[in-house]
């Protein structure tokens, strides 16, 4: 049949207003990031030693530095009676190893945290993006004062990385000798590590460094893949205990590594679900060693293992920009211009003269003074000024400098009398540690012009979209009324934490409130209570989706359907997969009607067979207590080819039918019908191999309740009504969150061998997005549906509808942003959300429905 001439009707911008709004929500958002997240101001140069009256500076104890990072080492794995670091814990025995808990503030990934280990300083949100990006340069550190730049320029020794390739980004030409790894391919548990460990031991025999840096990535990667809980966890925290071994008796047996420190430190922790970048106590809660045979005496010996005094705080806690000053004091150079951090009291013990201890603390204390009076002038910490702060209204800054008084006053008394008391040293630590929250906890610079030129031009889209959608009668109908009323009370939501952090219960209970809402509409138009059956279905999927997986903050680690009965019994989860697969085999055989029977059969086969033998084969990879009884059975049968391959034999072949699809789509008549149905099945098993396997029965619970819609009942807002609140609400069924933590990166890498930033992003965001985007197929065929019956501005209707809601979401997020740019958890919950809020409207409703939807809606209306 040939090919019609498309109607205007069917495409989603029949109206200029619609198509501006749309231009512009990218626009607006895009504005507004580049005054929320503006890279902080930094003081040019590197520190020199200052020259004071109490002498040169202390001699230090150390030469050479070993620092060890082990991605997502969490304070538990080195220090709690299950970890695998049982050689390490024997030094802390022994007193040759200093334990301590480092804070990493939020965002809790490995660019913002080496920035913070490495110049003491409170990094950017904006890292936060920049670590997605392995090709990024513009986050380097050459131009900055660090403890690297410190020791290049001391130019003991040469300057060594092995491991994590972000330090070769962050320092580029730094390092003489260097072998990076890739961060971001987490299905690598060994080799990654492997590379790593290779150049040991011919290093330490080496005599021409100075410093050497390893940064292992497999235990972070383990968290990722399978949580904290792995059976893949203790061996490789074993693994990791070995290297230190190995590293310890070398620097005790060798002459040339006498005075090596060997530093052995997490870059930041991870949740119960294996995950960081937000600010919960176990993403927050590093391990952080000081390991040499010349601490024996030095520092006590501690218990080990030992409890914890709350959840992961185990031994002493420090900041981890506390790094800073005190690698700079052992092994003798100034402390970074930009540091934050205080010096770990626990060395003083190293230097035996009071001036020595004073001088550091002083040193410390001056730098950060530097710091402080950048951002708030120099007069009221000006020792000779005739004002006195102490007189003044106690304020933060006030206080700082009251307090700078009395410490110079009494280092002076103390450096003549050539002694110092536990008052002075208590006032100093306590003078950083203020001075420290002040300038952490200060508002960022934030570019003013941009936030309100991005919010205005929101509220502006939001405006137009309005207007566009009463012209064309959307919103004068009463059927429009949920969906502005959800758009109000999700918006008003954003000016809570609490309900940021826990907004899932809102999509919960208006999807729930929904179902029953159409249930009762059904019954009203029939007159029997018999319509309402499907209702009641749809309620219990929806029931049971809710419960699938807890997220959020308050209740992240509470009991769920996967841990108390996918866990339990994955028997039963492999036989909800199996009939999920073949429901949708069984769905994909009458769209393939127009081909040989023989050929539609094997080429569906072939499909299901190798989407299913991959989700099983991923699985005994990544969740191997998953893949028991008869699972194992058959994935045992079906061993031969890699992970890599089986990824790309789904992919090759969904794209091989998709291609089948669209040119039979393009004929147009009957053909395009079952096009569009094909692609959604398609769509379907594209979701579901980005998912994982504990998450595939969400798509059998959205199935049941997409076939208890009838579309036919239903008005075409609300079919958009529906699309929101099921897009909503499975995201966070499967695990979302507005918490950086609960990005999922386990198959961000299927079917790819190495990292592309398009491919790897796509991956990534579909793995996340996985039920929004059959949502999306979806609705559409809900709206084919209404369109075939007569409603030719159906999706005209939709895509407005749609715009609505996500310039009237974007325009409450930024607002919300702005005005709590002060409030504490400013980093931790409102820029997170902005975030997700980009995601959302950028890539779910410009992409995903606006463009997937229309091109398939396009495709079913030829």
């Amino acid at each position: 049949m040939g090919a019609k001439a498309p109607n205007p009707a069917r495409w989603p911008f029949t109206t200029l207003p619609l198509a501006i709004t749309n231009l512009l929500i990218p626009i607006s958002i895009l504005i507004f990031a580049t005054g929320f997240f503006p890279y902080k101001p930094f003081l040019p140069g590197l520190a020199e030693f200052e020259v004071l009256d109490s002498g040169p500076p202390p001699q230090a104890p150390f030469n050479k530095l070993v620092f060890v990072v082990i991605d997502a080492l969490r304070s538990d794995f080195v220090y709690s009676q299950e970890s695998g670091f049982q050689y390490t814990q024997s030094l802390i025995r022994d007193g040759v190893a200093a334990p301590f808990t480092a804070y990493a503030r939020s965002p809790t990934v490995t660019m913002p945290r080496l920035k913070a280990i490495t110049t003491g300083s409170i990094p950017s949100f904006v890292d936060l993006i920049l670590n997605i990006d392995e090709g990024d340069k513009s986050s380097a550190l050459a131009a900055q004062d660090t403890w690297l730049a410190q020791l290049k320029t001391k130019d003991t020794g040469k300057l060594l990385l092995y491991g994590d390739d972000t330090w070769l980004k962050l320092f580029p030409d730094f390092f003489d000798r260097h072998d990076g790894t890739s961060s971001f391919f987490v299905a690598d548990f060994t080799e990654v590590d492997n590379n790593v460990t290779r150049h040991i031991d011919g290093e330490l025999r080496n005599n021409d460094w100075s410093l050497m840096v390893l940064h292992y990535l497999g235990l972070d990667h383990i968290g990722h893949k399978s949580g904290p809980r792995s059976s893949h966890m203790v061996p490789k925290q074993q693994e990791m205990d070995s290297i230190v071994r190995a590293i310890y008796e070398a620097i005790s047996s060798e002459n040339n590594l006498e005075s090596t420190l060997l530093v052995v430190c997490g870059d930041h922790g991870m949740n119960d679900a294996g995950n960081h970048g937000a600010s919960s106590p176990g993403e927050t809660s590093p391990a952080l060693l000081f390991l040499s045979p010349k601490l024996k005496g030095i520092t006590p010996a501690y218990k080990a293992p030992v409890l914890p005094k709350n959840e992961f705080d185990f031994y002493s806690e420090v900041e981890q920009s506390d790094i800073v000053p005190t690698i700079a004091a052992l092994l003798g150079f100034p402390v970074s211009k930009n540091n934050l951090g205080a010096f770990i009291p626990e060395f003083l013990p190293f230097w035996s003269s009071p001036r020595d201890k004073i001088q550091i603390l002083v040193r410390n204390a001056r730098q950060i003074l530097n710091v402080v009076t950048a951002a708030f002038g120099t007069e009221l910490f000006d020792t000779d000024s005739s004002t006195d702060p102490c007189q003044l209204e106690r304020t933060a800054i006030n206080e700082l400098a009251c307090d700078w008084l009395f410490i110079t006053q009494r280092a002076q008394t103390l450096n003549a009398e050539n002694t110092i008391d536990q008052e002075w040293l208590d006032s100093t630590s306590r003078w950083i540690r203020k001075a420290q929250d002040l300038m952490s906890n200060m508002a960022s610079n934030y570019d003013m012009p941009r936030l309100y030129a991005g919010l205005t031009l929101a509220i502006i889209a939001a405006i137009i979209a309005v207007a566009a959608s009463f012209a064309q009668g959307t919103l004068k109908s009463h059927t429009a009324l949920p969906l502005l009323l959800i758009s109000l009370f999700y918006g008003s939501m954003m000016f809570a934490s609490s309900y940021v952090e826990e907004e899932h219960h809102f999509w919960y209970w208006a999807t729930t409130l929904w179902l029953a809402f159409l249930g009762a509409q059904s019954i009203r138009r029939s007159g029997k209570m018999s319509s309402g059956g499907w209702c009641l279905v749809a309620l219990l999927a929806a029931r049971i989706t809710r419960s699938w997986n807890q997220t959020g903050q308050k209740f992240a680690g509470e009991p769920d359907v996967v841990k108390l009965f996918v866990n339990r019994y994955p028997s039963a989860l492999w036989i909800i997969i199996i009939v999920m697969y073949g429901i949708i085999w069984f769905q994909m055989l009458p769209s393939l009607e127009s081909i040989p029977s023989i050929a539609a059969t094997s080429s569906t086969s072939v499909l299901i067979s190798s989407a299913f033998t991959f989700k099983l084969a991923f699985t005994a990879a990544d969740a191997p207590e998953l893949v028991v009884g008869f699972a194992k059975t058959l994935n045992d049968k079906f061993e031969g080819q890699s992970l890599l391959w089986r990824a790309r034999v789904v992919f090759i072949v969904l794209g091989l039918l998709s291609a089948f699809a669209i040119v039979r789509g393009v004929a147009g008549g009957r053909h395009a019908r079952l096009a569009t149905r094909l692609l959604h099945e398609l769509i379907t098993i594209f979701a579901m191999t980005q998912s994982r396997a504990a998450n595939v029965p969400i798509f059998l619970l959205a199935h049941i309740v997409y076939c208890a819609i009838d579309a036919k009942q239903m008005t075409s807002a609300d079919i958009t009504t529906s699309c929101i609140l099921f897009q909503y609400a499975s995201f966070f069924a499967s695990g979302g969150s507005n918490a950086i933590s609960s990005v999922d990166l386990s198959s961000a890498y299927n079917g790819v061998a190495g990292f592309n930033v398009v491919v790897v992003g796509v991956l990534t965001f579909v793995s996340n997005w996985a039920g929004p985007l059959y949502w999306t197929s979806a609705s559409t065929i809900l709206l084919l549906d209404k369109y075939r019956v007569g409603e030719r501005a159906v999706f005209q209707q939709h895509v407005a509808l749609l715009t609505v809601f996500s310039t009237a979401s974007a325009a409450f997020v930024m607002a919300a942003c702005t005005a709590m740019r002060t409030h504490l958890f400013i980093w931790t919950v409102f820029s997170p959300k902005y975030l997700y809020a980009m995601a959302w409207n950028i890539a779910q409703h410009l992409l995903v429905n606006i463009g997937l939807g229309g091109a398939l809606f396009w495709l079913g209306t030829r």
